[in-house]
């Protein structure tokens, strides 16, 4: 884990709420200079602190209405599995995380399309690229809390 000092966590904190802020704007807000704000701005890159910086895009307004969480169990517990599977939800731009879990589910995935018959098409190309044992998915009905905001 990183060490940071309360200046980073706030320069953190703000860019986590607008990536695209000036850095006049930032540095007033964590009381320092532009150049020095800069300067801490790319240290955290440099530390992989920051990965990247990226635009939020409003799925509803793109057609993109339905989120699905796809409930995956495998009897296949193999590293080539695991590696077909992990190449087949990195080529799938629908699948937005896919996560390897603890418990009775072995995998998990987060998904965005368009209505049921996109997500039709997505399940039919998962289960073409892998063999599973059971898929079963949960619809999302309301969005309660969505956020890309780490609690620093």
């Amino acid at each position: 884990m990183e060490t940071l000092d309360h200046i980073d966590r706030r320069i953190l904190t703000e860019l986590q709420r607008d990536a695209d802020i000036a850095l006049e704007s930032l540095g007033e807000r964590v009381g320092l200079s532009r150049n020095a704000c800069w300067r801490r701005v790319k240290a955290l890159e440099a530390r992989g602190i920051i990965r990247g910086r990226v635009a939020l895009l409003n799925a509803d307004a793109l057609g993109l209405g339905l989120t699905v969480f796809m409930l995956i169990r495998t009897d296949r517990h193999e590293p080539g599995w695991l590696d077909n599977f992990r190449k087949a939800t990195i080529g799938m731009p629908e699948i937005l995380s896919a996560y390897r879990m603890t418990g009775d589910l072995d995998y998990l995935i987060r998904a965005r399309v368009a209505d049921m018959a996109a997500y039709d098409a997505l399940y039919q190309k998962l289960i073409r690229r892998v063999e599973m044992a059971d898929v079963s998915a949960s619809f999302v009905m309301e969005e309660l809390k969505d956020t890309t905001e780490l609690p620093i």
